[in-house]
């Protein structure tokens, strides 16, 4: 069954009536209120460590905006979000662990958005809500896991993990190509103002920034100084980029401000994920995290907990703290009950009003979970990554225990000096866990294809797996200056070193329709008199072949041929037809539905 679509009353009232008869989840549409509800403008740092604000400690960055914000703020400093990005995300928007909605890392397909799961934008859109988000969306490359698919009216932004060029980069509106002009946080903060300013409507903004995640370009003048502060490039480049970030925010700030906004607009500010300062270095080679151990990709408090400012100026007392366990999944719950609308009793998080409104209200003795390991995606195994948060108490990997009021920077494993505790907090965690794999078998899903006939799918090489010594390669280092490879691909990755027969690249798929469908692919072949031949097939059964050209070095799009296609579930394969020394490199392979 599609998801309800709040323009329409009569089918709103309808499956008002409709889904408690058949058990489907729960209607998002309830009647307008006569008073205005408030504007929502969230905003959310990537890869910015709980230590990257100067009012946290940190003796080198200069964030006077955050550190204003938080302090007009009500703040939670235990605030959970997961060890990488869209699994955040997939949390946040949806107020569910991320596993339940499809969601189990950043690549290969791990980071797809369960196209059923309802999220924010569908919610507010129920409630009259205009919604936008401008910036990195990471929660699926195709349709219809898209941010126009999933509540939203308006994207500005990429749909991948991160983006190549910080500087004139090649954006997306509204599924089609958005040429952008300077630095890509003032594009990002600028198209944001502009659709809260010209919203008639009240609006969600959800403004996901893409700094400080590499490639770590900032320009030289806001770089210099860090650097003059003898700290090393990659730390210097982050804190420029975020002391960047810090003046847009703050002009955002001045923008709500001089319209007279702030009253009626909630700002949250938060971020994906935990820092990174390299890969798997030593915990005293890493920057400032405010004593958290550890970072990104990791379930130690260094790579979990978040900044979490709430702002609701004349309604939410200011420069207020509070200690409560609170998290990524609250965000919608929370935001649904200020607004008067009763939530999903399915989600997993709790609303967190009554501790936006009053200090001093008893803890919620909630249970918060993670599960993230990264050599164990697809694992139904409970261990290792898993972490339970209960009270001061912490469960890590089953075996580590901390008490966090005494020990946050997890130096005191407690487990053989309280064995009761870290048992109890297994049996809730294990008891959890059991009810995830009751929802999902943490698979891989297939690729949509044919949904629509103006839609066209791009497969990228990372959603796909090789056969033979192929490459998957891309543009790595701090600026994004090296070309290197990866084991698995990530977003923005081609496929290289097309050698021998054989070769392939295989996608999974799902086909909506049977018919015909254009095949294009976009490559490029240099520095060889061997021109490659390949074949493209369907479950190992040749549709057509296909005979490259030297191109240079630039990519290149050429239309291969019109092929049909069954529906339902088959391996699109591109595979090399015989040894060859070539430069051929595959960027994309393209499919579009035709008319019969």
């Amino acid at each position: 069954m599609s998801k309800p679509n709040s323009h329409n009353t009569i089918y709103g009232l309808v499956l008002m009536l409709y889904l408690p008869l058949v058990g489907c989840k729960p209607p998002i549409i309830e009647e307008f209120h006569e008073t205005r509800k408030p504007n929502i403008l969230l905003i959310m740092a990537d890869d910015l460590g709980f230590g990257d604000i100067a009012s946290h400690g940190n003796p080198y960055i200069r964030t006077p905006r955050l550190s204003a914000l938080k302090q007009s703020s009500v703040v939670f400093e235990q605030c959970y979000v997961s060890p990488v990005c869209a699994p955040t995300r997939a949390s946040l928007l949806t107020g569910k662990y991320h596993q339940r909605v499809g969601v189990q890392s950043v690549t290969n397909g791990y980071e797809v958005l369960d196209p059923d799961a309802v999220t924010i934008g569908e919610w507010l859109e129920g409630q009259g809500y205009r919604n936008g988000i401008f910036g990195k969306w990471h929660l699926g490359e195709y349709e219809p896991s898209l941010p126009l698919s999933q509540g939203f009216h308006e994207f500005i932004g990429f749909r991948t993990g991160h983006t190549a060029d910080y500087v004139d980069a090649v954006l997306e509106q509204n599924g089609h190509k958005y040429q952008s002009r300077g630095y890509i946080t003032r594009v990002l903060t600028d198209a944001a103002w502009a659709f809260m300013r010209e919203s008639q409507e009240p609006f969600f903004c959800y403004l996901p920034y893409n700094v400080p995640h590499t490639p770590l370009q900032i320009d030289s003048h806001k770089l210099m100084p860090y650097l003059e502060l003898d700290l090393d490039e990659r730390t210097a480049r982050i804190y420029a980029m975020i002391e960047d970030l810090d003046n847009d925010i703050g002009m955002l700030m001045d923008s709500l401000q001089g319209r007279g906004m702030l009253e009626n607009t909630i700002i949250i500010f938060m971020s994906d994920n935990g820092p990174i300062s390299g890969w798997k270095i030593p915990q005293d080679e890493m920057r400032f995290n405010a004593g958290l151990r550890d970072q990104k990709f990791t379930v130690y408090e260094g790579g979990i907990r978040s900044p979490s400012y709430w702002m609701w100026q004349g309604t939410w007392p200011a420069h207020q703290v509070r200690g409560q366990v609170t998290a990524h999944i609250d965000v919608l719950p929370t935001l649904l009950d200020i607004i008067g609308v009763t939530a999903d009793p399915t989600l997993d998080g709790i609303s967190v009003r009554k501790y936006l409104e009053k200090a001093n209200v008893p803890a919620n003795e909630r249970f918060f979970f993670q599960k993230y390991a990264l050599g164990t995606l697809g694992s139904q195994s409970p261990q290792p990554g898993g972490i339970v948060r209960h009270g001061v108490w912490k469960m890590v990997n089953g075996n580590e225990l901390y008490k966090l009021d005494v020990d946050r920077g997890e130096k005191f494993n407690l487990a053989n000096r309280r064995p009761g505790k870290l048992d109890s907090l297994n049996v809730a965690y294990h008891q959890w866990w059991t009810s995830i794999l009751a929802e999902s078998d943490l698979s891989i899903q297939p690729i949509k294809v044919g949904l629509d006939l103006k839609a066209t799918i791009d497969l990228q090489p990372h959603h796909g797996t090789v056969v033979g010594d192929l490459k998957y390669t891309g543009h790595r280092g701090l600026l994004g200056e090296k070309i290197g490879t990866h084991p698995r691909g990530v977003d923005g990755d081609w496929i290289a070193n097309w050698q021998e027969s054989g070769d392939a690249i295989n996608w999974h798929v799902n086909v909506a329709y049977e018919g015909p469908y254009t095949l294009e692919l976009r490559y490029r072949s240099t520095g060889s008199d061997s021109i490659p031949s390949l074949s493209i097939l369907a479950n190992d059964e040749a549709l057509t072949n296909f005979k490259a050209v030297n191109t240079g070095t630039d990519w290149q799009w050429s239309k291969i041929d019109t092929v049909p296609l069954a529906a339902g579930k088959a391996n699109l394969s591109i595979q090399l037809e015989e040894d060859v020394e070539t430069g051929f490199e595959l960027r994309s392979l393209s499919l579009q539905r035709l008319r019969e």
